[in-house]
């Protein structure tokens, strides 16, 4: 199972602090794509040993005077999601379109999420973020062992940008990757990619409901526990 950090694990004191940071990860998501119309030779930004330059990421991160812990607070009810999913053998990893240097690695470790994950992929790590699929295949070569057929794959955010990186993730990967909506931004999402009701999460207590359901019901039952017994991600 994968999940997004900002919104979703962890959340500003200041929720207008992630409108801008969205707002500007969407401003330079829709700049690389005009760059990239005028570069056709240049369309396969997956090369592994491109690094992109993330100006606008890293001019925030500049800027930035407060600490993790001053700007931001562990989501507790998420917090008891990873713990009954590592009780349950369930793999995990973080996917983020913040920088992983200065921000994200520095977030996991002040608030003791780093030993939940198997992979942390962050937006130095890979050449496109989220809606891009990269991350979240490259999140899922990173967790320590192969997809396997029987393996179940969901992935929760709070952006819509979310949903659509994990949709063309499952094109890429030739595996459904479930993705599930957490909040109004990532449900408009949910509903223009058609996703079941099911898949949409008002808030964080809904989707411990919705993984406590999944774990009490008998396995044959479960759509996220696999029919054969092999961990899951």
């Amino acid at each position: 199972m994968l999940f997004d950090l900002d919104g979703t694990l962890v959340h500003h004191v200041n929720p207008r602090v992630l409108q801008m940071l969205e707002f500007l990860d969407d401003c330079s998501h829709r700049g690389g794509r005009l760059v990239a119309r005028f570069r056709l030779a240049r369309r396969n930004l997956t090369v592994p040993n491109r690094s992109p330059k993330l100006l606008v990421h890293r001019a925030i991160h500049k800027v930035r005077r407060k600490s993790v812990e001053q700007m931001l607070e562990p989501c507790e009810t998420m917090r008891g999601v990873l713990e009954r999913l590592c009780a349950e053998g369930v793999t995990l990893g973080v996917v983020s379109n913040g920088l992983g240097r200065g921000y994200g690695h520095d977030v996991l470790q002040t608030f003791d999420l780093q030993k939940y994950f198997s992979a942390a992929i962050f937006r130095e790590d890979v050449s496109r973020g989220k809606p891009w699929p990269d991350s979240i295949v490259a999140a899922l070569h990173g967790l320590g062992r192969d997809l396997r057929r029987n393996d179940v794959v969901w992935y929760i955010g709070d952006q819509s940008k979310d949903i659509g990186a994990a949709l063309a993730a499952s094109q890429v990967i030739g595996q459904t990757i479930r993705p599930f909506a957490l909040g109004a931004r990532a449900a408009l999402g949910a509903v223009e990619s058609r996703l079941s009701p099911s898949q949409i999460m008002w808030t964080a207590a809904d989707f411990e409901r919705t993984v406590q359901q999944t774990f009490d019901l008998p396995q044959s039952e479960s759509p996220l526990i696999s029919p054969l017994p092999a961990p899951q991600i």
